[in-house]
This record gives C-alpha cells, structure tokens and sequence, in this order.
C-alpha cells in the first residue's frame, strides 16, 4: 500500500495512492487519526489497508500539493557513514557503530517543494537516502524482530551544507538549515516491501546520474540500525530512521558539485517512486 500526506483545496489530507490518483481518507479522519503520524500512533495502519475504497473520493496527484509524509516527525535520527561506497570516498574508517545525529522537522520539505540554498554557504550538497518510518512503540528491540516495527518506507535528501557540517565534529549545524531535506512523495507500506535490503536507490541532479548503488550496501542494515536506536532511546509510531547515503555526493568529487538554483534533484527508490525538488536561494523563497 502507497500512503501519501497532502493539501487539496486549503486542506491538509492523506490518502491511499491508486494508479496516479489518491483515494482521499478526509472522512475518515475521526475513526482513524487527523495525520499519517496520528494513524500510526493509534495503530490504524491495518484498518486503512482493510477499507473499502472503491466509494472514497479520488483526486489525482497532479492536483495535489504534496506534504512531507511525516509532516513534525518526534525523532528524525539520520545515520552517517552507512554505506561501504560512501566510507571509501570519504577515506574513513569503517564505522564500529552507527554515526548519528538529528534533523529538526522544520529541516523538511516535500515532494516537488522548493530545497533552499542558505544565504550563508553555497556548499549546498544532495544525499539520496532510503527513510525508515516506524509503526509501533519499540524499545530494545532484537534485530531479528525490528521489521515488525516498521509501517514503512520512502525516499529522503538529506541537504547538506558541508562547510557547516564541518565545523566540528559533530553534524547536527549542517544538517539542519530550513527546508534541506526532502521527504516523500509516498509511505510504502511493509507489505509492498518485506526486505529494504533489496532496494536500488538512484540520485540525480539535472538528470545525470550521481549516486547509484543497492541498499544491500549499507554496513548496518535496517534491522541493526532500529536494534542500535531503540536500546538507547524509545522509537515512537511516526518516528523517523534516515538510513544513510551511499558514494557519489558532490562533496567528494573533483571538482566539488554543489547543488545551486534552478537545479533539480531527484531521489529514486526502486519499489516506493520518486522525490523531486528544485533548488532555490534563500531570497527567492
């Protein structure tokens, strides 16, 4: 099942993507929860995939505006340095533990929303990421169950400004200048997905090919990295793993690619879609 959060006509929504139209879940706010986070949070994944939809409005997806699929997400934990390529190019040690930090939610915009290139620094970079939403309340969860733990799956740019990530060793500055991180278009539920491992992830910036690998890359997995989180802190319904991105972002190559306005940028899962956004200056917003 392909979830997607919206707004339609001064409204904000979510919905159950059918061919290239959703079937809009607006009266079933009450029974179910006003957002995506709220379904989860009252354990209504299932009762969405037992509807009845064939009577449920359907407004097509070029009609919408897209929302980030978590729109305030409690946690957004992104892990650096996860995939075996990305180690490589950036001459590092390969990690005992995962390399974490946070995204504050205001960090986030959604689908075919504008990235804003802060005034403060053009070193603007793309990751193209695979975002791991959780389902139920999960702490000191064994990696063998950790798949039980999770609603779904959907595309993520975790926006860089490198010279601020850089400033010391911790990440958190460059990681989180307003509106850097893509997120969406769509939640694709376990069902449609039993092993993230077996994804293809491709990014591209102008339609060239920059990252472009499998997630079976990743050093730690999808099940270690929720076994990892939820020993040291509980993992909510709505919660948010961004997993990690692979070789080929421009700060490693020669000469460096930073993302600028008027550029586009897509991040591509095999399995959930597509996550475009165009980059703009902080002024233009």
């Amino acid at each position: 099942m392909k979830l997607v959060s919206f707004e339609f006509q001064n409204r904000s929504s979510y919905g159950v993507v059918v061919d290239h139209a959703v079937k809009d879940l607006e009266s079933m706010k009450s029974q179910l929860g006003q957002d995506l986070q709220q379904v989860l949070q009252n354990g209504n994944l299932t009762k969405i995939e037992q509807l009845d939809l064939s009577n449920m409005p359907e407004i097509a997806l070029d009609e919408i505006r897209y929302l980030p699929v978590i729109a305030s997400p409690n946690k957004t934990l992104c892990i650096g340095i996860n995939y075996a390529t990305h180690v490589k190019e950036t001459g590092r040690d390969m990690p005992v533990y995962p390399m974490i930090f946070t995204r504050f939610a205001d960090t986030q915009v959604a689908h075919e929303q504008a990235i804003i290139r802060p005034t403060i620094s053009h070193k603007l970079d793309f990751e193209g990421e695979l975002a791991v939403v959780i389902g139920k309340t999960a702490r000191h969860v064994a990696a063998k169950d950790a798949l039980d733990y999770v609603a779904g799956y959907s595309c993520y740019n975790d926006g860089s400004v490198r010279d601020w990530q850089k400033h010391t060793i911790q990440f958190v500055p460059g990681k989180n200048f307003p509106s850097t991180g893509g997120f969406g278009p769509f939640l694709v539920t376990t069902s449609d997905i039993p092993d993230p491992q077996k994804l293809h992830l491709t990014t591209r910036l102008n339609g060239e090919v920059m990252q472009d690998t499998d997630t079976d890359d990743m050093i730690f997995s999808v099940e270690k990295l929720i076994e990892y989180c939820s020993t040291f802190t509980e993992l909510a319904p709505g919660d948010v793993i961004v997993s990690g991105t692979t070789g080929g972002v421009g700060a490693f190559r020669q000469p460096p690619v930073w993302m600028k306005p008027g550029d586009v940028v897509e991040v591509e899962i095999s399995g959930i879609g597509i996550l475009r956004n165009t980059i703009v200056d902080e002024e233009q917003k």
